[in-house]
Parts: C-alpha cells; structure tokens; sequence
C-alpha cells in the first residue's frame, strides 16, 4: 500500500501481486516430478536451501542416505575425488540417477548367494567372516552390532527374509511419516530447487519428505539401500557413532512455582513506557520482528516484561496466540552497534508475561524480542470458505465487509507501536515494509494527510479504513492485493491471525523514565542467535563429548522452555545427531524428532528448543546428542 502522489487525489498500492500467483490444480505426478521430490527433500533435510552446494563427503554421503542410497566408501569417492570442491543440486540429481536404490527382490538375491541350506538364514560365522574379510571390511564391533539386532537372529543364524522384510517396511514407513511431515511444511514447499523449477509450469507438486537420521533401536532401524550391495545395507543399519551424550530432564505441571514473576512493591511511583510490535512467519519458516532501541539516563532499577498482545474483542476468548512464548534479551550498546554485550534476558514468567527485574546503568540499550518457535510455526488449516472482504450495496459503491474492518482494525492495534490510537509516518512504514517492501516519504505521506482523515499529522483509524477501501476501488473490487498485506500480516483465507503473533513491551524504572523506540524489523538471528548461545553457555548444563573435549553439548531449562546449544571449540567442522524419541509431551522448534546439525568450527549454535505439548501435563525431554563418524 505504499502512497504515490502522482494521481488525481488519490493514490494506490504498489504491492508486488506475485506472492499471490494462484496455484495451479494438482495433476497425476510423472515419474520425472516424482524423481525430483524425492531428489529436493533428500536435499533439504542437509542443507536450508538447495541453492546451497555440498562442500565435503559427509554432507554429500547424508544426502545420498537421506534419498535412500547408503552409499559404500567407494562409491563416495568416485563422486568426490580429490579435485573436488563442491557440487550442487543438479550434480546431486546426477548421481542419484546413477545410483539407483535396491529393491527387495535385489536385496534377497544378494543374501541368497550366502544361504547355504536355502532356509532362509546365514550362519553367524559365515556372516562374520563375509564382512570381516572381503570387500569393504567391517569392524568386529558392528558385526556383533549386526546379530545382536533381536528382530532378526536367533540360535546363531541371522534371518535375511526378515531383515529384508523390516527393511521395506521401514522405507515405507518412513515415507509415510514425511510425507506427513511436508504436508504441514510449507517452507520446503516454497524453497527454489535448483534449476528443476522450471520444468513443469503447470504442476504444483510438493515434495517429497526429507527422510531424517535415526539411532538404530532392535525395532527400528535406520533406512538403508545400496544396490548389489549388502554389506553397506547391513553396515548402514548399525552406523556407530564416534561417542554420545544425553540429557533428561523431567519438568513438572507446576515448575514455574518458585520462579514466578513479581512486580516490585513500588512499581506505582516508577516511571514506564510501552511500545507494541509482532513476530511474523516467514514462507521459510524464519521469524522475524520488531528490534527496539532503549535509553535509560541514569541508573536505575528497570523491571521489563513482554507478553502478547489480546487482540479478542469478544469477552472471555482470549487470542489464541496467546499461548506463543515470548522473550526479551537486553543487549548493552558499547562504544557502538556492532558492540553489544548480553545484560539479561526476561526468564521469569507469570502466566504469559515473561520478564526481568534488576539494576542497569546509564546508556543505550538493544531489545531483541524472541520466541522459539515451538509453537509459532507454520500450518495448514483446511479453510471450507474464503471470507469475503468487500461487497457493493445498493448503490452499488463498493464498501468493506464487517469481517474486513474487525480485521483492520486489530491491524491498526497491531501497527500502533505507541498506542496512542494514531499511525505515524514511522509506524505506518513498518507497515508498509513487512507487506510491500516499500516506504512512504514525506511528499506521499502529505498526500496522505490532504486525502485521509489524520490528527496531528498521524493516520487515524478511519483513515486507514479509507485507504484500503480506496485500494478495493482501485482495483475495482478485486480483493488479490487486500489478501497479499492481510497474508504478509499473518492472516488466512478465513482473516484467522495463524502465523503472526502481535506482543507488547512494558518498562518501568524507578529514577528516570526509560526511552525506547522501534528501529528495525528483521529476523530473529545474528545477534539473537548469539545472544541465546552465550545465555545457555552461562546459566545452562554443560556435558563434553566423551573422548571429544572440543564438543560440548549446553542445556538450559527455564520454566517454560529447554534450549540446547553445541559448542564446537574443534578445527574443523562437526555433525551431531539428535534423537528426542523417548522425550514425553514435547514438541521442538524444528519439528522432528530426529535430526542431524553440522556445526562450523570454533563456533557454537542453538541446537534446538524445546516446550511441553500440554502445560497442564508433566513433560520429559529425553535427548542424545551423538557425533557422527
């Protein structure tokens, strides 16, 4: 809705309409589009994006186990010699072209040649010397990995009928479960995959789920195919780890009683001010959100609280956004931005206020607002009718639905950072950058001003009732551009807020009043993400990597959330694999249970956060954390 002044008393919107570029009806997949899912979501369980290249054999050996390959050592180094770098999405389609998986008829046939009684069992000796002596060798240790598997042994004979069978019904299985998984996942719908997008204009296809690591239990193991190769599917049901770690902590319905948050007796003679803002769901699944600035004059004790923002204009039915998380890290300014030092951060709660009380010394302050993602995340609601935004009465002058106003008028709630009941120029261009990308300058904000109800210079809310409305007429009732900022603010098709969740920020300080200002609006990264990591490394349970002194795995619990974060103090890269299956009434962040994180050298990152499902529940998290080899 950016305002352009070059229009007979009026002015549009510039919004950039591709982002509601309708979908296009699903058709029968080919075998081609059915390739290229499973190629994309083999990639995107390794890398963010498949614009991203494989830069070392362990990425590329994970990608090719994630599409179901598993392959042997030499076949890795037949695609990574020496001389190379890196390789891309397309180099990736190649090789699985190549390398094509093993099916269960190819599989017995293989393990056939080893039944010398045609009874469908090796003999644990036969078996043992098969893999310990020819081809590529296999340790003693995952040998016994292998007939120790209590599904598939008994009496001294390994029964490849029915690790074959166990075999197909765990691809199956896990097909399943990620096709599930990507149904309710539309970042990796909307990823660019390489150059394959453009290949088949009219189709829609989502892909295929990327399949995840799993620790091998006796009934459960991890999808292997290698094609004529039994040995690296046998090898890739019991792949060791180099050494593992792990966590469980069990948190109780009531665990927030001792750590409840309290106002100050005094609050009443402190001095406080306010400002609203809102996290929003990116296509990618990234959050983003206001940042703030805060000056405090003199010292003070400061008592800070974020929560959500009730936008229910019905009594007795709250948002349901409300039961979101949120969090507010205090960054001292030193000397410059780029400078920030960690202060504190809002870890106490009392119900859905999250805050802090304590001493803070005179200067500038960054306010980095935060929330896990847990249970702000993507997904898809089926909606049975679209609501309708604008309508023509009598006649026949076009005006907005009652549904449309309530919708702008919690819009306004949301976009008054104040609360002073007036858009600024400020306020209005966050606005303006979170739905067209575009700010308003001072010439079309005067045009703004001729054109539309303001007091004081600032946008009232019937002024910016007029403007969309101005927008539908100019579009002569088409209602696309109206969805493409009520999509950009976190609404669906039925105006339901399902992927935004507005909040609000409190400071009270007893010697000055405290100054803050909204100045940028970005992802919730960068200096959040060190922020988060030097909290947990500072207040959180540290345990090394048995052997590996350089990888250090950091839990912190709080009351409401567990977060983890790895430390890599190592030259070189590592990859840890988490396993949070035996974890009771949880969900976490990245929405799987199993995972795999590649962690740069001498660096460190947050691993993952965890919540309870049910509050009024107890909740376990029950996580290890294994370096892969």
């Amino acid at each position: 809705m950016a305002i352009s002044p070059g229009r007979d008393a009026a002015f549009s919107s510039q919004k950039s309409a591709l982002s509601e570029s309708p979908r296009t009806k699903k058709f029968p997949l080919t075998e081609e589009e059915l390739f290229y899912m499973n190629c994309r979501a083999a990639y995107l369980t390794v890398f963010k994006s498949s614009l991203e290249n494989i830069i070392s054999k362990e990425q590329l050996y994970l990608a090719l186990q994630h599409a179901g390959r598993n392959p042997s050592q030499k076949t890795i180094n037949k695609y990574w010699t020496p001389q190379t770098a890196k390789l891309n999405f397309d180099d990736f389609c190649i090789i699985l072209r190549k390398e094509k998986p093993t099916s269960k008829a190819e599989l017995l046939k293989s393990f056939k040649q080893l039944d010398v009684n045609d009874d469908g069992s090796i003999l644990h000796t036969d078996l043992y010397k098969l893999l310990t002596k020819r081809g590529e060798k296999m340790t003693r240790e995952e040998v016994n990995a292998i007939i120790s598997l209590a599904d598939v042994n008994a009496d001294g004979k390994f029964d490849y009928i029915k690790f074959c069978k166990l075999y197909m019904t765990t691809i199956e299985q896990c097909l399943k479960t990620t096709v599930e998984k990507l149904e309710v996942d539309s970042k990796l719908k909307r990823q660019q995959f390489g150059s394959h997008t453009e290949g088949s204009p009219e189709r829609d296809p989502s892909p295929v789920p990327k399949p995840s690591p799993r620790i091998i239990r006796k009934t459960d193991q991890e999808t292997f195919s290698n094609k004529g190769d039994t040995r690296s599917s046998l090898m890739a049901t019991t792949r060791k780890f180099k050494t593992s770690v792990s966590f469980t902590i069990i948190m109780g319905v009531n665990s927030n009683r001792n750590s409840k948050l309290t106002e100050p007796n005094s609050i009443k003679e402190w001095q406080c001010v306010q400002s609203k803002g809102c996290f929003f769901l990116e296509e990618d699944g990234e959050i983003i959100s206001h940042q703030y600035r805060m000056q405090i004059a003199q010292r003070s004790m400061v008592y800070l609280t974020i929560k959500p923002l009730n936008l229910s204009q019905v009594e007795g039915k709250p948002s349901p956004w409300l039961s979101v998380d949120t969090a507010l890290y205090i960054l001292k300014e030193n000397e410059s931005q780029a400078n920030l030092q960690l202060m504190c951060f809002t870890e106490l709660r009392n119900r859905e206020v999250f805050g802090w009380t304590g001493e803070l010394g005179p200067g500038i302050y960054w306010l980095i607002p935060s929330t896990t993602g847990c249970r702000l995340k993507k997904e898809i609601k089926p909606i049975t009718e679209e609501a309708q935004l604008v309508y023509r009465d009598e006649t026949g002058e076009l005006s907005l639905t009652k549904e449309f106003r309530s919708t702008l008028l919690d819009i306004f709630e949301v976009i008054d950072l104040d609360g002073n009941g007036l858009l600024s120029l400020e306020e209005y261009n966050f606005f303006e950058l979170r739905t067209s990308g575009e700010k308003c300058d001072e010439d079309a904000w005067a045009v703004c001003r001729d054109n539309f109800d303001t007091k004081k210079n600032e946008l009232t809310r019937q002024g910016f009732m007029d403007l969309n409305l101005m927008e539908a007429n100019d579009r002569e009732g088409d209602p696309r551009d109206l969805w493409v900022t009520l999509h950009s603010m976190g609404y669906n098709k039925a105006l339901e807020l399902t992927e935004a969740c507005p909040f609000i920020i409190d400071i009270y300080a007893d010697k000055c009043k405290p100054r803050i200002k909204a100045v940028h609006m970005e992802a919730c990264s960068g200096q959040l993400e060190k922020a988060i990591c030097k909290s947990v490394l500072n207040k959180g349970d540290a345990r090394v990597m048995d052997g590996y002194e350089n990888i250090i795995v950091h839990t912190y619990k709080c009351d409401t959330w567990i977060t983890s974060v790895i430390e890599n103090k190592s030259d070189n890269k590592v990859i840890i694999h988490i396993n949070n299956e035996l974890s009771k009434n949880c969900v976490n962040n990245r929405g799987l249970n199993i995972f795999a994180v590649e962690v740069a050298s001498k660096s460190t990152m947050v691993c993952q956060h965890v919540m309870p499902l049910n509050e009024r529940q107890e909740w376990i998290y029950h996580c290890v954390y294994s370096l892969v080899s």
